[in-house]
């Protein structure tokens, strides 16, 4: 793609990068009427379509999962999103994970059990509990204490004579018991076999496959798995068979190793974990695959965790999905983009804002810009924001939301103000990051060899490469995992090996960094575009940094680009950049080998503060914090103030509202909950109004509107529109602690909402910081950073 074809696209980019949201349905309980109002809802804040979920009661079901009349809805639903331009998307089952009444015990989870026990000289009987399958026995001589590394197999359930004391080992298989998580009414029952095809199978025709046919002839987007999540799944009744199949030696034998650190453990546990992936890889993420492709439709997966998902299982789906932030960590995302650019996938896919500034209807615009940040640093290019509860539109107080998480809809005052914006803006980087080829130096592999005992493969990468991968990412390469599998076929250079891992300030044969910043808190991903290099920069720390950006590609010209206008901000000769981002603001640098305009940005020559500001037509000191006055309101407030200009001609004016302010947080999370640590100068959002004409919304740094050509000579009117968060209604909603006590009654104990104590924590809304009128110089176009609709 030319640059200018780069340049305009980027302004105005195509609408299947839109951010998407997960959409709960509980019960099943909708009405058609309801799922209008929030499509339309989702169209206008330029959101690019839903996921649907269906998850537990929230009020008495009108249906059961899978019925008739929930299938209408879910048709109703999809022939809407088509009206309305937006992408319907299916999950193949309710709750996590995949199961429910259909599957019989033969086809649901299994684990081994081991019992170990003390016997006497004399013979005796192996144990086998009701319900257990039994797999082997073996004796050891002497206590359990002694532990022997010699031992011998029984193939009966009779244990012989022996001369002196001994130690009976019993494998066994049970069900692990699990049930399907938050699942809906009539969707209850056990979690499936990932190892096994019949009961994938199973799955597919009596959920997946009744789900697609109900919507159809609509189209759907993808078909999707979200989070493994099955607890302690080491079995399936075809391991044994399917282990000698493909490592070429018998297993039942060695099983003891599995338990005891004895003889070479470590060889076959690898071998055993491996057999283990490759029977998930096949019998379930393949099986489902093929069956999509075969209707016509993507398969989207959330492959990590237990079953153990292998970085390359990722291969046998269309869509690669993450979740988690943290880009000098190892998040999900991280897996799912190593397996995406590895295997060629161009589209990585990441659930967002999963705990994002817990409990609900905290999050602000500024948190859920900053989070996605964290996920665009980590390679990813499609958002999933998590999410939008369905709730009818009568019901009392706030209405029906999630356990957790976020609540995405037009009950957060600052929607229609701030959500287009921020979609926008999300949109356009992800359409950006869609382009050319990632670079990525380093690769990481780490082998079954070094994570057994640990089944979640994820879990126990992320606990050997944490402090290697801080280093590569602060040191200004970027890198992807590879397995066995990966670097089996592919072999590629500046590979990382468990050896380099264990002293990570040594990280031999590196190449040059692929790009310098002289701030730990900015962070980097870079595509390349054939003559193009492309580069996201996000400052992910609460503090204003300075710093400069040095790429190892050098190019004779650069250009910076702003997400939230689609323009060039500012441009110049030579590789080098100089930047300066206040707290979690990003930009995007592209640099190229060819003349450019020399754009320089703005410099401010004057500043005075605007004051006199009435509030509800009631004159206010500022700052104006609403707590102080209103608790519990949450919504719109106007400020209003007249000023008097001489001259506006030739003049570049902005409204500044100053730089917000670094704080820490107040008390420790129970949940990994991201939130955006200052404290801005406006709570939460604020829409300019200058003589009855939109300037612009601001939710994040820098927090300042161009107001040039909306001024007059003379006297001038400026409002202020602020809007602030639902958690003050929050503060003191009852509804939902009343829906959740009549749902654990009526179906169980299904969810539990979670953090509601907090929702008053450290609350600000208003105006609260002194805006300022600043000129500014007029040789060049100025960074607007949060403003849109200018």
């Amino acid at each position: 793609m030319r640059l200018d074809e780069l340049r305009r696209t980027f302004a105005e980019p195509p609408n299947d990068a839109r951010p998407m949201l997960r959409w709960w349905w509980f019960g099943p309980a909708a009405d058609e009427a309801s799922l209008d109002r929030q499509l339309q809802t989702v169209a206008a804040a330029g959101f690019g379509g839903v996921e649907v979920a269906y998850v537990y009661p929230l009020a008495p079901a009108t249906c059961d999962f899978g019925s008739p009349r929930f299938h209408e809805l879910l048709r109703h639903a999809a022939l809407r999103c088509q009206e309305l331009g937006l992408r319907f998307d299916l999950t193949l089952g309710s709750g996590w994970s995949f199961g429910g009444p259909h599957i019989t015990p033969d086809l649901a989870a299994r684990r081994l059990h081991w019992e170990i026990r003390e016997l006497t000289p004399g013979p005796s009987r192996v144990p086998v509990m009701p319900g257990d399958e039994f797999v082997a026995a073996y004796v050891f001589p002497g206590s359990i204490h002694d532990r022997s590394e010699t031992y011998t197999l029984l193939d009966t359930l009779d244990v012989p004579d022996g001369t002196g004391p001994r130690t009976l080992l019993v494998a066994t298989s049970r069900p692990t018991g699990q049930n399907v998580k938050r699942a809906a009414a009539g969707a209850e029952g056990p979690v499936l076999d990932h190892y096994s095809a019949a009961a994938t199978r199973a799955h597919v025709r009596s959920v997946a496959a009744p789900l697609l046919d109900a919507v159809a002839p609509a189209p759907v987007g993808s078909v999707f798995c979200d989070s493994l999540e099955v607890y302690s799944s080491d079995w399936t009744p075809e391991v044994l068979a399917e282990f000698g199949r493909r490592r070429g030696y018998d297993a039942l034998p060695l099983l003891p190793l599995l338990r005891f650190d004895i003889t070479d453990f470590r060889g076959f546990r690898a071998d055993f974990l491996r057999t283990l992936s490759e029977l998930y890889q096949e019998n379930f993420v393949a099986v489902i695959g093929e069956w999509a492709r075969e209707r016509g439709v993507p398969f989207r997966i959330q492959s990590y965790g237990v079953p153990p998902a292998s970085v390359s299982s990722y291969r046998y789906a269309d869509v690669a999905e993450g979740e988690g932030w943290g880009w000098t960590g190892l998040p999900q995302t991280r897996w799912a983009s190593s397996a995406a650019h590895i295997y060629g996938r161009r589209i990585v896919s990441s659930e967002v804002w999963t705990w994002v500034h817990s409990p609900s209807f905290r999050a602000t615009p500024l948190d859920l810009q900053a989070e996605a940040h964290e996920h665009f640093l980590c390679g990813v290019n499609q958002l999933v924001g998590h999410g939008l509860p369905y709730t009818p539109a009568d019901a009392p107080g706030l209405g029906w939301f999630f356990y957790a998480a976020g609540a995405f809809d037009d009950r957060n005052p600052w929607w229609d103000d701030a959500a287009p914006g921020l979609t926008t803006y999300l949109q356009r980087l992800c359409w950006l990051l869609r382009q050319g080829d990632p670079v990525a130096d380093v690769k990481i592999h780490v082998g079954f060899e070094d994570v057994y005992p640990e089944l979640d493969l994820w879990k126990a990468t992320a606990a050997k490469v944490s402090d290697v991968v801080r280093r590569i990412r602060t040191g200004g390469w970027d890198f992807d995992l590879w397995d066995d599998e990966a670097i089996a076929q592919l072999r590629p250079d500046f590979v990382l090996t468990s050896a380099d891992l264990a002293d990570p300030s040594s990280l031999p044969g590196l190449p040059e960094p692929d790009v310098v910043v002289d701030s730990d808190a900015i962070g980097v991903t870079h595509r390349r575009l054939g003559d193009v290099d492309v580069y996201f920069v996000a400052n992910t720390a609460n503090t204003r940094q300075e710093a400069t950006f040095t790429p190892r590609t050098r190019r004779s010209s650069y250009e910076l680009w702003d997400a939230k206008s689609g323009s060039v901000v500012r441009s110049g000769s030579g590789s080098t950049v100089d930047l300066a981002l206040d707290a979690y603001e990003a930009t995007v640098i592209v640099t190229f080998d060819a003349p450019a305009e020399v754009r320089t940005p703005g410099a401010p020559i004057s500043r005075r503060q605007v004051r006199d500001f009435a509030f509800r037509g009631a004159p206010v000191e500022l700052p104006h914090r609403w707590e102080d006055t209103r608790a519990g309101y949450s919504g719109k407030g106007e400020y209003e103030t007249r000023f008097h200009l001489d001259s506006v001609t030739d003049r570049r004016l902005f409204l500044d509202f100053g730089e917000a302010r670094p704080i820490r947080e107040d008390r420790p999370r129970t949940l990994r909950s991201f939130r955006a640590l200052v404290r801005p100068p406006v709570g939460e959002v604020v829409r300019v109004v200058v003589n009855g004409c939109d300037a612009g919304v601001v939710w994040s740094a820098p927090y300042r509107v161009e107001i040039t050509g909306l001024l007059r000579d003379g006297d001038n009117i400026l409002k202020l529109v602020v809007s602030n968060t639902a958690a003050n209604a929050l503060t003191e909603e009852t509804e939902i602690h009343r829906l959740a006590a009549d749902s654990e009654q009526r179906y169980g104990r299904r969810f539990a909402m979670q953090e509601l104590d907090r929702a008053g924590d450290d609350l600000h809304s208003g105006l609260l910081t002194t805006p300022a009128l600043v000129e500014w110089s007029a040789s060049a176009p100025c960074n607007r950073g949060t403003v849109s609709g200018v």
